[in-house]
């Protein structure tokens, strides 16, 4: 089975059971996995289903600069927990759950910058299923111990003092929870390792910038392996422990396929 079949066929039994108000399908996947173009698809597949992508939440460029200033220089790149806006992100997800038509935040990644409001657009209104897709979606903090030893370059020379971090690991563990705390089934697309997500993430470059697209954002492949860096960390501590906990987790190859899958909770 495709990943698509056999995460409809996970929401259709999911749906079966909700209570009232709607399905929060949580879609989480590395870099490059396919996880958007999955949640669109299956946004289409479903009637009064709203595809949402924790990307879309980031802070605009200016707050992560005060976030740079503030607490740490690391902080003005995009990515890792503490640069999204995670109340925007909970107001979205409570107007859905209420039934309402609501605008869908949209970041620019060309221009490393949120998209003006007016070009945002809007939900309609008694949704039944809202996919919630992003490489951290549902992740929980590492301990402590965990955070003494940088993982890569990044880390050892940026973050010396692990300050950094040590940030991003509060946040997961408190507004980040507390947001993810909405998902009422959680999906995980783990890929075989972190040198096929360094892969796919260039892949999805080289895309981007063959569309023509502009802007501050792009990045050359050097750039690449530098930003996907800053998700090291996290993404290799997801690849480990997810799958442990996920209700459903597909193993992927190399080319995205899935090869084994397993499910918890549903017939």
């Amino acid at each position: 089975m495709s990943p698509e079949a056999i995460l409809a066929t996970d929401i259709e039994r999911a749906l079966e059971r909700r209570r009232g108000r709607p399905l929060v399908f949580g879609l989480c996947g590395a870099q490059g996995s396919g996880k958007s173009t999955l949640a669109r698809a299956l946004a289409d597949r479903f009637p009064r289903a709203v595809a949402l992508s924790i990307d879309d939440f980031y802070l605009a460029r200016a707050e992560r600069l005060r976030l740079a200033k503030g607490v740490h220089p690391l902080l003005a790149t995009r990515g890792v927990p503490g640069t999204h806006d995670v109340d925007l992100a909970n107001a979205v997800l409570a107007a859905l759950e209420r039934g309402e038509a609501v605008p869908l935040p949209v970041f620019d990644k060309a221009a490393d910058d949120r998209a003006d409001a007016s070009s945002w657009p809007i939900a309609p209104a008694n949704a039944d299923l809202i996919i919630f897709e992003g490489w951290c979606v549902g992740a929980r903090p590492q301990q402590e111990p965990a955070l003494n030893v940088p993982v890569n370059k990044l880390e050892m020379e940026c973050d010396p003092e692990g300050v950094w971090r040590r940030y991003v690991n509060a946040q997961l563990a408190g507004p980040y929870q507390r947001l993810f705390s909405r998902i009422q089934r959680l999906a995980f697309l783990r890929a075989p390792n972190w040198e096929r997500v360094f892969a796919w993430r260039l892949q999805q470059e080289h895309e981007l910038r063959r569309s023509g697209a502009l802007g501050d954002g792009l990045m050359d492949d050097e750039e690449v392996r530098r930003f996907l860096s800053y998700y090291e960390r996290l993404t290799r501590d997801i690849l480990e422990e997810m799958p442990g906990r996920a209700d459903l987790v597909l193993q992927l190859d190399s080319d995205r396929r899935c090869v084994a899958f397993n499910s918890q909770g549903l017939p």
